[in-house]
């Protein structure tokens, strides 16, 4: 039976024009994403997105706007599974429970699972940097919308 892997994401926005990004290491492989994850049975988005924040980095959210959700075949690089993800744009408060890096990819050593989260200017965050498709055509949508003169922080 085939099954879909439902994913929400935030783009977190601080004063000085840096988006908050994941480095995870998990099953194996090591990767970069934004904030967020996969939605529980029961969950509506917002309330999913909430809780990952509130798991991921001890804060609250307030969610902006939608961004983008997929419009196309993505497989999970982890199992069989359709993964759907839909972004947003977030705020929030004081990141706490989390680790902060300026370097990508700081995890403890000998940690099979770890997170660490950094701040990169969005001007210098490239696509490329993002392991996933998925997120790269998110952030793509996001520029783009940027780029056209949309205040995206409203």
């Amino acid at each position: 039976m085939n099954k879909f892997n439902i994913r929400v994401y935030g783009f977190l926005i601080n004063e000085r024009s840096q988006v908050l990004i994941s480095d995870e290491r998990e099953q194996g492989m090591e990767f970069t994403k934004f904030p967020g994850g996969g939605l529980e049975y029961g969950e509506g988005l917002l309330e999913g997105l909430g809780r990952e924040f509130k798991e991921e980095c001890g804060m609250e959210i307030e969610i902006l706007r939608h961004i983008h959700t997929t419009d196309v075949f993505f497989k999970s690089a982890f199992n069989d599974s359709q993964v759907i993800g839909i972004y947003y744009l977030v705020r929030g408060g004081e990141l706490r429970n989390c680790r902060l890096s300026a370097k990508p990819f700081d995890f403890e050593d000998n940690k099979a699972l770890d997170q660490v989260f950094r701040w990169v200017a969005m001007d210098k965050l490239d696509e490329k940097d993002l392991t996933f498709e998925m997120d790269r055509r998110a952030w793509r949508a996001f520029m783009s919308e940027k780029r056209h003169g949309h205040n995206f922080l409203r």
